[in-house]
C-alpha cells in the first residue's frame, strides 16, 4: 500500500513538474537574431575613377536583426553598419507591438510606414525611384493599427509623429544617417497620418490591388511654421507560376514655409541677413545615407516591375531569378526634366547566400549620373543616360 503510494505520490510529482515546465516554456519570453554581411562591386560610366580601375569592390553593410514576443506581446528591430562616408550606423527600423488576435495587431516605435507595395516595389538591389524620394521602405516614429483577415484583407492606419528618432530639439534639422530618406535641411515632417487597403485573391492566379494615403506637415525650423504635403499611390500584383508583375502609380504634392531672409554666408559675425534664394523654391531637401540633396516639390511617379523564377536546385544553386523594373518620376513643375530608370539583373538563391547582379540605367538620378543635388529637381545638365553595373553578394543568418 505504502509502495502504491509512493507511486502515485511520484507520479503525481512528475505530471506537476511537466506542466509546470510547459508553463514556463510557454509564458518565457522567445527571441531569433539574425542579420547579414553583404559586398559590393560597382563599375559606373560617368565616373573617371571607376572607368579606368575597372570598377570597385568593397564592404556594403552588416546588420543585425532581433524579433522575438512574450504572450502577446512583440518586438521587432534591425540596426545596420554602414561605412561612414555613407552614414555610419543607423537604425532600420525598432518597434515593440500587441497582437489582440490573428487579426488584430498594433506597432509603436520606428515602424514601417504602410504606402505602395510593401515591403517594396522593386525585385533589384537598387528599388526603384519611389525610395529615393521617401515614399518606399520607409519607417517614421509613431504607432500603426493592421487588420488583417488572413484571407483576402489588409488594412493599416497609422500616426507618425515624426519621421526618426534623433531629431529631437534640434535647431539644425534631421541627420543625415538614416536608412530612409526623410525631409531635411530646415524643415521636419511632422504629424503625418497613413491609411492603406489591401485585397488579395485567387489560388493559382494571385492577384493584390491595394490603395494608399499619406497625408502630413512639414514644420520650418526657421519660420515655426507648417506646411502641408500629401500623397496617394494605387498598386496591383500579380502572380503565376513563376512569373511576377508589379505596377504601381503615386502622386504627391509638397510645400514648405521657407524663411523670407538667411544669415549672409559671407559674414563671419553671422548678423549680416540677406533674401533667401530658397524662399519660394519648387523643391525640398531631403537626406538619408549620410547626404542630402532636393526633390521636386510635385510630381507622378511609375513603376513596373515583371520578373521569373527559374527553380533549380541542383549542387549550392536553388532559384534563379531573371527580372527588369522600370521607374520614372513625371515632375510637375515647369523647366524640371522627368527622371528615369530602369534595372535589368538576376538574383541566385544560394541557401543563405543572395547575389544580386544588376545593370542600372539612370536619367537625372541622383545614384546614376554626374548630377547629384539637383538630379530630382531640375534635373542634370546633359539630361543623358548613365549606366551601373553591379554585384550585391550577402550572406544572411
Amino acid at each position: 500500500m505504502r509502495l502504491k503510494n509512493k507511486i502515485s505520490l511520484t507520479f503525481l510529482l512528475f505530471i506537476f513538474l511537466s506542466l509546470s515546465i510547459q508553463v514556463q516554456a510557454k509564458t518565457s519570453p522567445s527571441i531569433k537574431l539574425g542579420g547579414a554581411l553583404r559586398f559590393n562591386y560597382n563599375y559606373s560610366d560617368w565616373i573617371q575613377e571607376s572607368k579606368k580601375k575597372g570598377g570597385e569592390f568593397g564592404f556594403d553593410v552588416f546588420r543585425l536583426n532581433a524579433k522575438g514576443s512574450y504572450k502577446n506581446l512583440l518586438f521587432d528591430a534591425e540596426y545596420r553598419f554602414y561605412s561612414s562616408s555613407s552614414g555610419g550606423g543607423m537604425l532600420k527600423h525598432g518597434w515593440v507591438g500587441y497582437q489582440f488576435n490573428p487579426k488584430h495587431q498594433i506597432q509603436v516605435g520606428l515602424n514601417s510606414v504602410p504606402f505602395g507595395i510593401m515591403p517594396y516595389t522593386a525585385n533589384n538591389f537598387f528599388f526603384n525611384i519611389n525610395y529615393y524620394l521617401g515614399l518606399e521602405d520607409d519607417a517614421d516614429m509613431g504607432i500603426k493599427y493592421i487588420y488583417n483577415d488572413q484571407k483576402n484583407w489588409e488594412i493599416s492606419l497609422a500616426f507618425y509623429k515624426n519621421s526618426d528618432i534623433n531629431d529631437f530639439h534640434s535647431n539644425k534639422g534631421i541627420s543625415a544617417s538614416r536608412y530612409g530618406y526623410d525631409i531635411a535641411g530646415r524643415n521636419k515632417e511632422v504629424n503625418q497620418g497613413n491609411l492603406q487597403a489591401i485585397y488579395r485573391w485567387g489560388d493559382n492566379v494571385k492577384h493584390e490591388i491595394g490603395g494608399s494615403a499619406q497625408i502630413g506637415g512639414i514644420y520650418n525650423i526657421d519660420t515655426e511654421k507648417t506646411a502641408h504635403r500629401s500623397a496617394f499611390a494605387l498598386h496591383y500584383l500579380l502572380s503565376y507560376k513563376g512569373w511576377g508583375l508589379k505596377t504601381q502609380y503615386t502622386t504627391y504634392n509638397m510645400s514648405h514655409k521657407n524663411s523670407e531672409f538667411i544669415v549672409d554666408p559671407m559674414d563671419e559675425n553671422g548678423s549680416n541677413l540677406i533674401p533667401n534664394p530658397d524662399k519660394n523654391a519648387d523643391w525640398v531637401e531631403m537626406a538619408a545615407y549620410g547626404a542630402n540633396y532636393n526633390v521636386a516639390t510635385k510630381a507622378d511617379t511609375y513603376i513596373v516591375g515583371l520578373s521569373y523564377n527559374f527553380p533549380i536546385n541542383k549542387g549550392i544553386l536553388d532559384d534563379i531569378t531573371v527580372y527588369n523594373d522600370f521607374s520614372m518620376m513625371h515632375k510637375r513643375v515647369t523647366g524640371m526634366k522627368d527622371s528615369y530608370q530602369n534595372v535589368t539583373g538576376v538574383l541566385l538563391s544560394m541557401g543563405p547566400i543572395y547575389t544580386y547582379l544588376d545593370y542600372a540605367l539612370g536619367k537625372n538620378h541622383a545614384w546614376l549620373g554626374e548630377e547629384w543635388t539637383n538630379a530630382f529637381a531640375e534635373g542634370g545638365a546633359s539630361n543623358s543616360w548613365s549606366a551601373r553595373l553591379n554585384l550585391n553578394i550577402g550572406y544572411y543568418f
